[in-house]
């Protein structure tokens, strides 16, 4: 077994858990005692601090530990003081989309479409709880017994979710969603296989050209990715009002107002909700509206401004496939009160939406562009709809099907 392989057994060990624990008790009372203010110093500093208190530690007990173990203390108990414990250098690592975190046994991250277990623990419950208030505690949320479930956006863009006892069964539950900090291009959807030239070129058109589209996929398939891919290709004189629950949006325009939604706080009052937003939006003389994600009522809204003037708004969709999309819609429409005829609501979704983009993760891990589906309106009392490009999983080949149509 290799020295690393030995550390790394070692770190996920009870005796490095309790000795981590005493290295970080020991830190914290130097601080006190001291009355340091840490957060103020540099990094190079509070590297030195900290190198030279878990050497004195270790000294002071006579710990039988070597140089590569002491090195992996200082570097946890630094996370510990400054960053987010275990899990500091899986938030570091670009090549990590997700980390989730099933109580303080089970770590997993999510690298190019596929999860996986990673070697990292924490001690206990209250160490995981500890954690998540860290992060949350800069954006002004916390997770309690009153208020035992959080969903909020870093500074950075991901976002976090976190759940904890009682209403978690099997400890605190953590999911960090990271954000690209260079969003994905379309040379690189090309590289990765995800689309071909010719289906790029063609939505590049139709978004030039004032569609409205919707993107639609499951949980994980790249629909908020691929819709700032597509927002890149709205004229830069185009005034853009975004509407998002957790903003991940970056769109690379000089005319963008970014709107978010607001939770209601401990009384359950003062939230701000999708709809109000895209209601307000619809006063702010936008050429478009891209909402994230259509989920609730403010879908009823969406569609009064893609039939209003506002061509060329784009949001996306949960569903498997576009026909499910067309379900939901209009699931959600009753949802949010409408009281209109069937086919009434079926000739409004027609006339809003002109084209629909499905993404999927295959079980490879890999996303790609599934189909690119025309609306083509009611006729009679069901929506008609074609698809002009589509993947074929079998042949692993993008079809044109413009010409057969």
């Amino acid at each position: 077994m290799s020295t690393s392989d030995q550390i790394e057994r070692f770190r996920l060990s009870d005796q490095y858990q309790s000795l981590k624990d005493n290295v970080h008790r020991h830190l914290i009372a130097q601080i006190e005692e001291r009355n340091l203010d840490i957060y103020t110093w540099a990094a190079d500093k509070l590297e030195r601090f900290v190198t030279e208190q878990v050497k004195r530690f270790v000294l002071d007990e006579r710990l039988p530990v070597s140089q590569r173990e002491i090195e992996a203390l200082v570097r946890d108990a630094r996370n510990e003081l400054m960053g987010y414990g275990p899990i500091q250098h899986l938030i570091e690592d670009d090549t990590v989309n997700d980390i989730v975190v099933n109580g303080p046994q089970n770590v997993f991250i999510e690298r190019a479409g596929k999860l996986y277990s990673v070697p990292v623990r924490f001690n206990d419950n209250n160490h995981v709880i500890r954690v998540i208030q860290r992060i949350l505690s800069p954006l002004g949320r916390r997770v309690d017994e009153s208020t035992p479930m959080v969903y909020a956006r870093l500074p950075d863009g991901s976002r976090v979710n976190a759940i904890i006892p009682p209403i978690a069964l099997d400890g605190p539950c953590l999911s960090i969603r990271k954000f690209r900090k260079i969003p994905l291009t379309a040379e690189d959807m090309l590289k990765l296989g995800s689309i071909t030239e010719v289906e790029l070129e063609y939505l590049r058109r139709r978004v030039e050209g004032r569609t409205n589209l919707i993107v639609v996929g499951g949980t994980g398939s790249g629909k908020t990715t691929f819709l700032n891919l597509l927002s890149q290709w709205i004229p830069q004189g185009e005034r853009i009002v975004t509407v998002e629950d957790a903003a991940e949006l970056r769109l690379q325009h000089g005319h963008v107002v970014r709107l978010e939604t607001r939770p209601p706080n401990l009384e359950g009052q003062r939230a701000v909700s999708a709809r109000d937003l895209v209601r307000n939006a619809l006063r702010m003389r936008p050429d478009r509206i891209i909402v994230g994600e259509v989920r609730g009522d403010e879908v009823l809204d969406m569609l009064q401004a893609m039939n209003t003037g506002h061509d060329g708004s784009m949001t996306t969709l949960h569903a498997n496939n576009v026909r499910d999309a067309m379900h939901r819609i209009e699931l959600l429409a009753g949802f949010a009160g409408y009281t209109g005829g069937e086919t009434t609501l079926r000739g409004q979704i027609g006339a809003a939406i002109q084209l629909m983009v499905q993404v999927s993760r295959l079980p490879s891990g890999q996303r790609r562009v599934l189909s690119i589906t025309e609306v083509l309106g009611l006729q009679g009392r069901e929506l008609v709809m074609r698809d002009l490009f589509r993947y074929e999983a079998d042949s692993g080949r993008h079809i044109d099907l413009r010409e057969a149509a």
